[in-house]
């Protein structure tokens, strides 16, 4: 009779994990999952919250039924064309007192903040406003213009297709 030994293993028993090879596939899933960790994470990256603001220069179409003297305020912008018997001008609405964008009120514009009024040339009929609205470059034709917020034009200068 054969005596069998109590650390004799059967054939069907899995070998054991020596500690030093478990400790090393421990380290290399962990240095998977942080580098798939790490990859999901660039993916998700945060992307700008704000939004670039609009060009200075945009294009706008004047309305064919636009009479003569009647302000034309393009959607989402500061700026007020006018198409007269001289020409097409264009004028910022933003005031020279303190900034504020002004609205359209009656034969001019009105500063909602300190009560400036401006004539429809941007000229100053009431204070505290200390100068005109300016007036802006604007080149184009056919009632389609180009509208330059980063330039200024002197008073008076109309644009002539």
């Amino acid at each position: 009779m054969r005596a069998t030994s109590s650390t004799e293993r059967s054939r069907l028993e899995p070998e054991p994990v020596v500690r030093r090879d478990f400790l090393g596939l421990a380290s290399l899933l962990a240095a998977a999952s942080a580098l798939g960790f790490g990859l999901i994470g660039m993916l998700r990256l945060p992307r700008p919250a704000v939004m670039p603001s609009p060009s200075k220069k945009f294009k706008v179409r004047l309305p064919e039924s636009l009479p003569l003297g009647t302000p034309f305020i393009p959607p989402g912008r500061a700026v007020a064309l006018y198409r007269t018997g001289d020409g097409v001008y264009a004028l910022s609405l933003v005031c020279t007192h303190l900034g504020c964008v002004v609205k359209p009120s009656g034969e001019g514009f009105e500063c909602p903040c300190h009560g400036s009024f401006f004539g429809q040339d941007g000229a100053v009929t009431k204070g505290p406003a200390p100068k005109p609205l300016a007036w802006l470059k604007l080149t184009g034709s056919n009632g389609s213009y180009v509208v330059d917020q980063g330039s200024t034009v002197p008073q008076g200068t109309y644009w002539r297709a």
